[in-house]
């Protein structure tokens, strides 16, 4: 709240920087891009747009996502990914080329970015401080070019952090505080943030503290007031997402910086790959944080609006499952841009998700596990190993969407997923003796049998714009003779 009071009272004097600097309203949304077969630029920012999504978070700045959001009104947060962070901070130059190529084109070609997301949650204790050095650096950097280029007061800086980064001693969030080892460069950041109009942007994830802890109280997590509530000096909190967020408020004002704008980077529920992850769950979750948050009471600490983007939009089958099976379904569609259950974002006439449009889809065939072949054949387990090792078999498991299969519906599953991760071509489905093509549909329940869409070339787009992938090879043809 106060970042937007603080940015909008110069608007009051000065209207384009009101324009260019005043919030968008709304909950946003991360689109990630690791995926196999990702739905087609254009086809996301339409469904952005006919769901009422206003601002969308992004993880790099893949140029044909940036073309496609020209002109649609959506407030962009764009991406550097870590493995970049070292060579901007030790090259000003380089800061500049990227704002160059990155921000200032896109915003030339009237992209509406109005971040620039510095790295991933790059202090994260797995990655056993690889970018703990470079970040800051690139932080100064990439706002120097920032400046340079004549877009500070438009364009803002930010590093998305994992709530892992403070910590409570009490266990209240009265407690809160950076973590020890990385106290100085945090109170730094946040002073440079401060500094410069930036807000600390934090992900926040209580999925993961019921998936990491069998005793964490699962009602905590969601917002019914199921819980049992913490009382820290006569701040009550029902609900682990305000304790949390509060916890930061926390840490904060030790350092002197309690007012800091907060935005909430990443929240969300996965579907899939995890017996807590399921669509019952991942519903009740983001339902109620969207209730919770419509009626901009924030929390204890800090009352006001919250500014957050969901996590996901869709789902992303080419993910590290390092973390856990369910970092590939955290989508609130699925990869082929369908709603995954009933979820009012409160910015539909209908109350309803939209689902994408003119999505093209491969033919309606299948590679199953062949009736003829046995369960004990040799070659079963070693071609499953292979299948799964190279395509998505991250349903399958215990109480996941597709954990009641029998051993032939598992096998079918992972011969399925390579299949279409391989477009259906022939060959995918030539496991030594074992598989088989069918045109009926092997879903069951609640497990899905998937027919992948059609493969989208972004280049070929960006040059030829709305031609058919068949007329493009065509005409690469012509152009040869």
């Amino acid at each position: 709240m106060e970042e937007k009071m603080g940015w909008c009272s110069w608007g009051i004097r000065l209207l384009s920087l009101f324009a260019m600097v005043c919030t968008v309203s709304g909950i946003g949304a991360n689109w990630g891009t690791q995926s196999t077969h990702p739905l087609p630029s254009d086809t996301v920012v339409k469904l952005l747009r006919e769901n009422g999504i206003p601002k969308v978070k992004l993880f790099d700045a893949n140029y044909d996502n940036l073309r496609a959001l020209a002109r649609s009104g959506i407030e962009v947060m764009v991406g550097i990914p870590n493995d970049m962070l070292a060579s901007l901070a030790n090259s000003l130059k380089a800061a500049e080329k990227w704002v160059q190529k990155n921000v200032s084109t896109h915003i030339n070609n009237n992209v509406n970015i109005r971040y620039v997301a510095v790295g991933n949650e790059p202090f994260l204790e797995t990655y056993n401080g690889t970018y703990v050095q470079p970040t800051l650096p690139a932080l100064v950097n990439i706002q120097s070019a920032l400046i340079k280029a004549g877009l500070s007061n438009q364009v803002r800086v930010t590093v998305p952090l994992n709530a892992d980064v403070y910590a409570s001693s009490t266990s209240l969030p009265s407690g809160g505080d950076f973590r020890t080892d990385i106290h100085e460069l945090m109170t730094n950041i946040v002073k440079f943030l401060s500094e410069n109009g930036g807000p600390f942007t934090v992900n926040i994830y209580p999925f993961i503290s019921l998936y990491a802890d069998a005793n964490f109280p699962t009602e905590y997590a969601f917002f019914d007031g199921n819980a049992s509530p913490l009382n820290d000096g006569g701040n009550i909190y029902y609900n682990m997402f305000d304790a949390n967020h509060d916890t930061l408020v926390y840490a904060l004002q030790k350092i002197g910086y309690g007012n800091l704008p907060i935005i909430v980077g990443e929240i969300g529920w996965p579907t899939d790959g995890d017996r807590n992850a399921n669509i019952e769950y991942a519903r009740r979750f983001n339902q109620g944080f969207m209730n919770h948050i419509s009626g901009g009471k924030g929390t204890p600490m800090r009352p006001g609006p919250i500014d957050a983007y969901l996590f996901s939009l869709i789902d992303e089958d080419a993910k590290s499952i390092a973390p856990g099976n369910f970092e590939r379904h955290w989508g609130i569609f699925t990869f082929d841009g369908l709603p995954k259950y009933a979820l009012n974002l409160g910015t539909t006439n209908s109350g309803a998700l939209v689902p994408a449009k003119g999505v093209q889809y491969l033919e309606k065939k299948w590679c199953v596990m062949s009736p003829k072949a046995k369960l004990d054949d040799p070659q079963v387990a070693p071609s499953v190993s292979y299948a799964c090792g190279r395509a998505d078999c991250t349903s399958l498991g215990y109480e996941t969407s597709c954990g009641n299969l029998d051993a032939l519906g598992n096998i079918s599953y992972a011969f399925n997923s390579y299949y279409q991760k391989n477009n259906q071509r022939d060959e995918a489905c030539k496991f030594p003796s074992l598989s088989m093509i069918t045109k009926k549909d092997p879903s069951v329940g609640s497990c899905r049998f998937e027919t992948m869409i059609q493969p989208y070339y972004a280049g070929a787009e960006r040059r030829f714009g709305s031609l058919s992938i068949v007329s493009f090879f065509i005409l690469i043809l012509l152009m040869a003779l």
